[in-house]
């Protein structure tokens, strides 16, 4: 049972090779995205590695775009699932954004839209499609 759960925004390049691998397991290994669509705007982005008792666990990151504040690539390995893992990186990814950040939004998987629900998003728009899965939009209330 896991007993420490810590998120740091990383920069370090070994870090950001742990956070790539934890995707590319989850995301590539695990839901089969095409490894083509998992890999861009890593440059123009915050990057977040969650431990569990030191053990890399999860890995999320936020970046701007020209609609306001995108949270993206919410990654929990399988063994840390259920552990508030994935709320610990919601809630640091939160804290991190700019104080003017108006406009907060993500494109939730079906199953985690319930989590997103916790943090003060709702769905907008209809279930769509992206990357052989199905999400929907989510915008911060």
């Amino acid at each position: 049972m896991p007993q420490k759960v810590h998120v740091n925004k990383v920069t370090d390049p070994a870090d950001l090779e742990r956070v790539f691998a934890i995707r590319r397991e989850v995301f590539v290994g695990e839901q089969n995205c095409p490894p083509e669509l998992e890999w861009e705007h890593e440059d123009e982005s915050n990057h977040f590695l969650a431990t569990v008792d030191g053990i890399p666990a999860g890995a999320s990151r936020w970046r701007k775009t020209d609609k306001g504040y995108k949270l993206e690539r919410f990654a929990v390995l399988k063994n840390f699932r259920g552990h508030g893992v994935g709320q610990a990186l919601v809630q640091t990814v939160l804290d991190d954004l700019p104080a003017d950040a108006d406009y907060v939004y993500l494109h939730a998987q079906v199953q985690a839209v319930t989590l997103y629900e916790r943090f003060g998003f709702v769905k907008t728009g209809p279930e769509f499609e992206e990357a052989g899965i199905w999400h929907y939009k989510m915008i911060r209330k």
